[in-house]
């Protein structure tokens, strides 16, 4: 019997998590207060897309990158800030400078 490979699709809905699903052609969406709380809803929508199959592999994805969800994951369990994506800056903010001679 063939592995079958589960997707779990990750992303920000405000305050929110969204995860979807996806294998062999069906789809199953959760949302969730929190990260950590969607994982735990992507695991029980695998249980539910993969009925039965035992042999089956799961790729957790932050808006489609793998390393990327590793990252926020990680940091949400240890209670840290995750770090900015890619592609987007933190906010700046104003700072004043002493230079004294």
């Amino acid at each position: 019997m063939s592995k079958l490979t589960i997707t779990a699709n990750y992303r920000r809905e405000g305050d929110d998590w969204a995860v979807a699903v996806r294998a062999d052609g069906k789809e199953l969406d959760a949302t969730a207060p929190g990260l950590i709380a969607a994982r735990l809803a992507a695991d029980q929508l695998v249980d539910e897309i993969a009925t039965g199959r035992t042999n089956r592999a799961v790729v957790h994805m932050l808006d489609g990158d793998a390393f990327a969800f590793s990252v926020a994951y990680l940091h949400t369990r240890a209670g840290l800030t995750p770090p900015a994506p890619a592609g987007e800056s933190e906010a700046s903010t104003a700072h004043e400078q002493v230079i004294e001679a």
